[in-house]
C-alpha cells in the first residue's frame, strides 16, 4: 500500500492511497487521474465537490453508486459497504456522467465486462426489493440475488422480504437516478443494474435501526457480492477466485486507528497474569500438610488498570461506523469478549468471576465431558519419572532459544524473549515473550511438546499476527483461546511428543470444569480427581488450584475442547497452515480466507518446526483417521 496524498485546491480535493499517481486540481485531471490509475491498476479514492466520492478498485470489474438525497439515513452505508464505489453529490458541481462513462469504457477495455450497481432506497412501508435489470442477459447473476435477498427479514417473526424483477426505466420523484442515461452507459459496454431497497432499516421518522441496519447490510452485501461473483464468472477475465474476494481490499486510515486503539486497552492488562495467584506455592505447602482440608486464600498482583476507565475508553470507539461487514464483525465481537474480561477484574476472588467465566468459555458440553471420561477411564497415569531424567527451567530456556533462533532464520525480524519468574505456577505466553515458573522440571519429552506447544503455536501466531495490517490478529480476535489451545495440543501430538498424561491432565481439568459448575468445591473436587480418576496428589492440585484461580476459572476446559474441534475441522479438509496467521476463533476462519483473498491479510511468515518432523505426516493421518482421542496416544 502506497503513501497517502491530500492535495487541497478551491475547486476539488483529492484523496489518493497510491505512491506514484500524479495529483491535479483540476475537473479534467481528476478523470485523467482515474483513468491511469484504471491503465496501471492503481486504486483511486478521490474526494469529489458537492459530497462525491469515488472509491475505485480497478482489479474488480464492478461499481456501486449511489445518488445523495435528504432524509435517506443508512443507504449511503450500503453503497460504502462494497469495495469500488461511487457516491453522487451535487451533479451541478462536478460532471458525474462523465466520469460513469469514462470508467465504463476503461474497466470494460480491461476486463471484456463491467457491471454497475446503483443503490438507492425506496419508499417508507415498502417490503420488497426491486431489481431493474435485464435478467435474461444475466440469469446466474439475478438467481443468486434472488435467492439471497430472500433470506431477508426485520425480524424472526417478520415474514421475509420480497423480491421482483423487471427491466423498467428507473426514476425517483420524476428524476433519473443517475447523471447519464442508462444508453449511455451499455454503449460504454457496461452493464447496468438498479436495486431499490426498501428502507426498513430506519424508522418513519428516518431514524436508525443500528444493530438491525448492520445485520441488514451484512446480509445484503453478501448477496451482492455472490451476484456480482456469478457475473464476474460468466462475463470477465478477471479469474477472482470466489465471492468472498470481491470485498474490499484496502483498510481506511480511521479503522487502522480504532484497530491500535483496541489492542492498546487489551495490551494493558493480562487476564491469565492477574488471575494468577501469587502465593501458590504457599497455598500448596499449607493443604499438603494440613491432610488436604486447608486451603489458604489466594493473593493476587495488584490491578495496574482501572477497569471502569478502559471499558470507558472501549465503548468510545466507533466501531458501529465500521461499513465493512467482515471487519465490523471481527471488531464488535472483541469489544464485547474485552467488556466481559474487564467485569472479571473488577469481579476477581468473588463468585460473579465465576459467572463471568462462564460467558466467557462457554461451559462444558456433554460430548466434552463424556470425551474427557473416556480417555480417563482408558489411560491410566503413567509414574512420575526419575529425578535424575528431568530438566529445570534453566535447561527448558536453552531449548526455547534453540526455537528462536528457528524462526530467525525464516524471517530475520523475528525477536522474543524468556522471563524466569519465581511467583508463578504455570507457564505461559504474554504478548509473545515466554514466561517460565524457576522451579519448573519436567522430561525431555514433555520439554518437546511444550517447545512446540508454547513456542510452536502462541509465540509462532503472535508473531505472524505481528505482521498482519491488523493489530488484532496478534493481541487475538474474539474467543481465539479455544483454537489456540487446540492448535497448541495438536502441535504436541504432530510432533510425536504428547503423553498420556499430558491428555489425562486436560481431560482431568474438563472433569474438574464440570464439577465446578456443579458446585464442587476444592476439597471435593481433589478427591474427585485423585481418588476417583487416579491422578497423583501434585497433578491433581495443579488441576484444581488452576480452576479456582479468581474464583472459578474455566479457561483449562478449552484445551481438550480446542483439540477435539481442531481434529473435527481437519478430518473435514480444513487448512491448518491457515491457522497460523495469527490468532483467532475456528468460526472466523471464513473470515480470514476472505480477507487474505481480498489482499487485506497474509499467509504466515513463519511456521512451526513439527512441520518439517518426519513423524509429521503418520500423526496427521492418524488425527483424520477417526480413532478415538485415548487410542491414538495409547499408540
Amino acid at each position: 500500500m502506497g503513501n497517502l496524498v491530500i492535495c487541497v485546491s478551491k475547486s476539488q480535493r483529492i484523496i489518493s492511497l497510491t505512491s506514484n499517481t500524479a495529483i491535479s486540481t483540476s475537473e479534467d485531471d481528476t478523470f485523467n487521474s482515474v483513468m491511469e490509475n484504471i491503465s496501471n491498476g492503481l486504486r483511486s479514492m478521490f474526494e469529489i465537490p458537492g459530497q462525491g466520492f469515488i472509491h475505485l478498485e480497478p482489479e474488480l470489474p464492478f461499481l456501486f453508486l449511489h445518488r445523495i438525497k435528504p432524509n435517506d439515513a443508512g443507504t449511503k452505508r450500503l453503497a460504502k459497504s462494497g469495495a469500488s464505489y461511487l457516491i453522487i453529490g451535487d451533479v451541478s458541481a462536478f460532471e458525474y456522467g462523465k466520469l460513469i462513462t469514462q470508467v465504463s469504457e476503461a474497466m470494460t477495455s480491461k476486463h471484456n465486462a463491467f457491471l454497475i450497481v446503483d443503490i438507492y432506497s425506496g419508499s417508507y412501508g415498502s417490503t420488497d426489493f426491486k431489481i431493474h435489470a435485464p435478467e435474461s442477459r444475466l440469469p446466474a447473476s439475478m438467481e443468486a440475488l434472488k435467492h439471497e435477498l430472500h433470506k431477508i427479514r426485520v425480524s424472526d417473526e417478520a415474514p421475509y422480504l420480497g423480491v421482483t424483477v423487471d427491466n423498467e426505466v428507473v426514476a425517483v420523484e420524476g428524476v433519473s437516478v443517475l447523471p447519464c442515461s442508462s444508453d449511455e452507459v451499455l454503449d460504454c459496454g457496461a452493464t447496468l443494474i438498479h436495486i431499490e431497497v426498501p428502507p426498513v432499516y430506519r424508522s418513519s421518522q428516518g431514524v436508525l435501526f443500528p444493530v438491525f441496519f448492520r445485520r441488514f447490510r451484512d446480509h445484503f452485501s453478501r448477496a451482492l457480492q455472490k451476484a456480482i461473483f456469478e457475473f464476474i464468472r460468466v462475463q470477465t477475465t478477471s479469474g477472482i477466485p470466489s465471492f468472498s474476494a470481491i470485498g474490499k481490499r484496502n483498510i481506511h486510515e480511521e479503522l487502522y486507528k480504532l484497530d491500535k486503539q483496541l489492542t492498546d486497552i487489551e495490551s494493558s492488562f493480562s487476564l491469565l497474569m492477574l488471575v494468577a495467584p501469587v502465593n501458590i506455592n504457599n497455598i500448596r505447602e499449607t493443604f499438603f500438610e494440613s491432610g488436604f482440608k486447608e486451603v489458604p486464600d489466594y493473593h493476587y498482583r495488584l490491578l495496574p488498570v482501572d477497569p471502569d476507565r478502559l471499558k470507558r475508553k472501549l465503548f468510545n470507539l466507533r466501531i458501529d461506523e465500521i461499513d465493512d461487514p467482515a471487519l465490523a464483525f471481527l471488531y464488535s465481537e472483541k469489544r464485547e469478549e474485552l467488556d466481559k474480561q474487564l467485569s472479571m477484574l473488577k469481579e476477581r476472588g468473588s463468585r460473579n468471576f465465576f459467572y463471568s467465566s462462564i460467558r466467557l468459555f462457554h461451559g462444558v458440553e456433554k460430548d466434552l465431558k463424556k470425551e474427557a471420561e473416556n480417555i480417563l477411564s482408558i489411560l491410566p497415569e503413567e509414574q512420575e519419572p526419575d529425578p535424575s531424567e528431568l530438566i529445570n527451567a534453566f535447561q527448558f530456556k536453552e531449548l526455547v532459544q534453540q526455537e528462536f533462533n528457528f524462526f530467525k532464520k525464516q524471517d530475520s525480524g523475528f525477536q522474543s524473549k524468556v522471563h524466569i519468574k519465581e511467583d508463578l505456577n504455570v507457564m505461559m505466553v504474554s504478548q509473545g515473550e515466554f514466561y517460565l515458573p524457576k522451579n519448573y522440571k519436567l522430561t525431555h519429552k514433555e520439554a518437546n511438546a511444550l517447545l512446540q506447544h508454547e513456542i510452536g503455536t502462541h509465540v509462532l501466531t503472535y508473531y505472524n499476527g505481528s505482521k498482519q495490517p491488523l493489530s488484532q490478529l496478534k493481541a487475538g480476535l474474539a474467543d481465539y483461546d479455544t483454537l489456540q489451545e487446540g492448535l497448541a495440543v495438536m502441535s504436541e501430538f504432530l510432533s510425536g511428543s504428547i503423553t498420556p498424561n499430558r491428555l489425562r491432565t486436560l481431560a482431568g481439568r474438563v472433569v474438574a470444569g464440570d464439577a465446578l459448575m456443579q458446585g464442587c468445591n476444592f476439597k471435593d473436587m481433589f478427591d474427585l480427581l485423585k481418588n476417583t480418576y487416579g491422578f497423583s496428589k501434585d497433578r491433581a492440585f495443579n488441576i484444581v488450584s488452576r480452576m479456582f484461580q479468581g474464583g472459578g476459572f474455566l479457561k483449562d476446559i478449552i484445551y481438550l475442547k480446542g483439540f477435539v474441534q481442531l481434529r473435527h475441522y481437519l478430518n473435514s479438509g480444513g487448512d491448518l497452515e491457515l491457522l497460523l496467521s495469527g490468532k483467532f476463533a475456528l468460526h472466523h476462519v471464513n473470515i480470514i480466507q476472505e480477507l487474505i483473498e481480498r489482499q487485506v491479510l497474509i499467509a504466515p511468515v513463519i511456521k512451526p518446526r513439527y512441520l518439517q518432523m518426519d513423524c509429521y505426516k503418520d500423526q496427521m493421518k492418524e488425527t483424520t483417521a477417526g480413532t478415538y482421542l485415548a487410542q491414538m496416544i495409547k499408540k
